[in-house]
């Protein structure tokens, strides 16, 4: 079997919600001005009333609105599952390899999954205008595409290194009809503020929440939408992982080892909580990957002290709840890369207490090295992922190669997160083409 699909109706009708499974409480946000837990309506000046439940919600599983469901299914879920046949024979190792397609979607990456949601539940409280921040692109596209699919405007700050770099990223946002400026900016205060200090600023995903964040507490019915680290987003992304979970039972596959990239924690999260859960029941004894630039080492950092478990802001001007997770710092200014969607300082607080509990791993990989894993996926398997992707394949390789040296049939699982067809110069530079 090389394709494993599913019917659209086995598309979940619900989304699972690792909170009460956790092997520890999960600590509170704090109000940054009073520094005590953020109560609920306190939430409600950035996110709608249905989203503020969803970050609190203590239930297990939470019900998908039809709605969201049938836009889930007409932006291509379920998503296949593939045996990469051809990289295994060209590593020659006894492992079978397999990964999750969620680069299929119109926007091109798994960021539609919580989009949609996010819109929808925006746009049924009548919200009219949504702000957000964006580092490669993928989630400043797939907010854009959900905005325009409910009716509402959109406002991207994108990182100005990808701005520059990524030009065909913003025209896609554009085509969805968004205002997109290169961060930091000259609307907001805080992007002034940042320019006037340094002219030449690269950007960061901090600064750029930081202006999306001031225009949304600015504006009128105006909210502002996150693409990863919260938990309602790691909530909605997890219909990949329970499709998943379904076709490997399909084949009677049972995976050893799940990995994905990690910047701020959603994709991981969504391809690996559910099966996090069934490891808990008994179904598997895997081990669960997150894989980081070694330049923005938000989890593996805390061996050399670069990152801490604690306290911190989500952006860089402090406007935002603070959360206790793995970070670099709130003022942290990554180096650029070519993987932007991975350069945010911290790290999602669930994804936090796990890899502090150590039910889950991580690696710190170089992009050398994981844009040659994406050339010998490419030449093998005729795709071409995203430079974030490429950190999962890399990881993926680097264990397929252990298993052939150990001589062990391992089932390698890793999530495909996004296409790289909007990255080709990040190749060419990268690879000397």
């Amino acid at each position: 079997m090389i394709r494993v699909n599913l019917d659209s109706d086995e598309v979940p009708d619900r989304w699972y919600n690792i909170v009460p499974d956790l092997p520890e409480k999960l600590p509170p946000a704090i109000h940054p001005g009073t520094r005590e837990p953020l109560k609920p309506e306190e939430w409600e000046g950035l996110f709608p009333k249905a989203l503020v439940r969803q970050e609190l919600s203590e239930e297990r599983y939470i019900r998908i609105p039809e709605e969201v469901r049938e836009a889930l299914i007409t932006i291509g879920r379920p998503s296949p599952l593939y045996r990469a046949r051809r990289l295994e024979k060209a590593l020659g190792t006894p492992a079978r390899i397999y990964f999750k397609r969620e680069d299929l979607s119109p926007a091109g990456s798994h960021k539609p999954n919580t989009a949609i949601a996010q819109a929808y539940y925006n746009m049924a409280e009548g919200v009219e205008n949504l702000t957000t921040e964006t580092g490669a692109g993928q989630w400043g596209s797939a907010l854009s595409s959900a905005c325009a699919l409910y009716g509402l405007k959109c406002t991207v700050f994108m990182v100005r290194s990808s701005y520059d770099s990524k030009p065909y990223r913003k025209f896609v946002m554009k085509m969805f009809g968004a205002d997109v400026y290169a961060s930091p900016s000259n609307v907001t205060e805080f992007g002034r503020k940042v320019n006037r200090e340094d002219p030449t600023c690269s950007g960061s995903l901090g600064i750029a929440i930081s202006e999306a964040v001031e225009m949304a507490v600015k504006g009128e019915k105006t909210k502002y939408a996150l693409g990863s680290v919260l938990n309602h987003v790691m909530l909605h992304q997890t219909v990949i992982g329970l499709e998943a979970q379904k076709q490997l039972e399909k084949i009677g596959e049972k995976p050893d080892t799940l990995i994905a990239c990690v910047g701020g924690g959603s994709n991981f999260a969504g391809f690996t909580f559910p099966f996090i859960h069934d490891k808990q029941k008994g179904k598997n004894d895997a081990k669960f990957i997150a894989v980081e630039p070694q330049s923005v080492p938000s989890l593996t950092g805390m061996k050399s002290g670069e990152s801490k478990y604690d306290y911190d802001f989500g952006d860089t001007a402090g406007m935002t709840p603070m959360l206790k997770m793995h970070s670099l710092g709130h003022d942290f200014m990554p180096r650029v890369i070519h993987a932007g969607g991975l350069r945010y300082h911290g790290m999602s607080p669930l994804v936090s207490l796990l890899y502090k509990n150590n039910v889950i791993e991580a690696e710190a990989l170089h992009q050398a090295e994981t844009f040659a894993a994406g050339k010998l996926f490419a030449e093998t398997e005729g795709i071409i992922a995203a430079p974030e992707s490429c950190h999962a394949i890399a990881s993926a390789i680097n264990h397929a190669r252990a298993a052939k040296k150990a001589n062990e049939e391992k089932v390698i699982v890793f999530n495909l997160s996004g296409h790289g067809l909007l990255d080709l110069q990040n190749y060419a530079d990268m690879l000397k083409f």
